[in-house]
């Protein structure tokens, strides 16, 4: 293999001027430019990434650390991180946390070991006080979820804010029996969104029922008990807020299954295939893609050593994209049995901030 020395040699420059081309040094002339990228094609000259860590003292990557890198929202997170991490040319590694509080340490502390310049994490746990210790050599970016337990920079989408939108918007048509399902309110996301759908109520003079709020453990199928036992009161729900998309594919199925289309229905989230169901399904726009580009951009200018002063916590809003499944009012007849039932006309999507 060739070495940086017999590039320099080669292309008449010194060794320093040899890695800053290949690192993409803008100061560097065209001129000299040139002749470094001949003499690396002539010698097939690859860079020592690993030596060049070491003598760095950090790796040229950053960590991605998620609850899970299946989940769509993630996985277009991940995806704009690599998205910017690539124009620095900058590795990314990733890490599933699971839904294990336990477990998040030991997952986190690994990825950190690899001597990352920087992370970018979903916290899973409730207390990242563990990760004081890493702050002074690492630049930190929290996602979807702040820090706890110490003082570090995120970037989280408005839950609360987002959930009252939706809930406001079904109070306006009429609902006062209005179902809220979602993952267990420890889950930080799902707290906020619970506290935002109990203010909508207040706001609206409707007392909380907490026979309506219907929280569920682990996976998402979990959550289809739930919506069944709350349509057999002798009160049921004429509305259902699901607080994250993964509830909401499971409640549709079981609400199509079971001929219960007349519901009014709102997902946090958006999905595949949502604007294409009848009815179709108003979401709040989650933007996942922004999520990541925001926390990258973040997470870089700390790298950077930027002296900026940067908001310490950025909050991006959900506007509210309203289809037909939202505009079902509580005042309707009752509708047709399942075998009768029309299919309802498509109607356009409208974006309330």
């Amino acid at each position: 293999m060739s070495t940086m020395r017999e590039v320099a040699l080669l292309a008449g420059v010194s060794g320093k001027t040899v890695s800053r081309v290949i690192n993409g040094d803008r100061y560097v002339s065209s001129q000299v430019k040139g002749r470094v990228e001949r003499a690396v094609a002539e010698l097939g000259y690859v860079p020592n990434m690993l030596s060049q860590s070491f003598r760095a003292g950090r790796d040229n990557a950053v960590g991605v650390a998620v609850p899970d890198i299946a989940d769509a929202f993630f996985g277009s997170v991940i995806k704009a991180v690599e998205q910017h991490a690539r124009s620095r040319r900058t590795a990314v590694l990733v890490t599933s946390l699971g839904d294990d509080p336990a477990g998040e340490r030991s997952a986190v502390e690994a990825l950190l070991r690899r001597q990352l310049a920087g992370l970018i994490i979903a916290p899973v746990s409730t207390d990242q006080s563990y990760l004081a210790a890493w702050q002074g050599r690492i630049p930190m970016v929290f996602i979807d979820r702040p820090a706890h337990r110490i003082e570090a920079d995120s970037v989280v989408e408005d839950d609360f804010g987002g959930a009252a939108i939706a809930v406001r918007h079904l109070t306006n048509l009429g609902h006062r029996r209005i179902a809220f399902v979602g993952n267990a309110a420890a889950v930080v996301t799902t707290g906020r969104r619970l506290l935002g759908y109990r203010a909508a109520l207040v706001e609206a003079g409707i007392a909380a029922d907490p026979e309506l709020e219907g929280l569920y453990l682990n996976g998402a199928e979990n959550a289809v008990p739930i919506i069944r036992d709350m349509l057999t009161r002798n009160n049921p729900a004429t509305a259902v807020f699901s607080s994250n998309s993964q509830s909401s594919i499971a409640l549709l199925a079981e609400l199509h299954d079971s001929g219960h289309t007349d519901l009014a229905f709102i997902s946090f989230g958006d999905f595949p295939m949502a604007a294409a169901l009848r009815p179709s399904v108003t979401v709040l726009d989650q933007n996942p893609a922004r999520v990541g580009e925001t926390a990258a951009e973040r997470l870089f200018a700390r790298v950077d050593g930027s002296r900026a002063r940067l908001k310490r916590n950025l909050v991006l809003p959900v506007p509210l994209l309203v289809r037909e499944s939202s505009e079902i009012s509580s005042n309707q007849p009752e509708p047709p049995t399942k075998s009768a039932r029309t299919p309802r006309t498509r109607t356009s999507t409208r974006r309330i901030p």
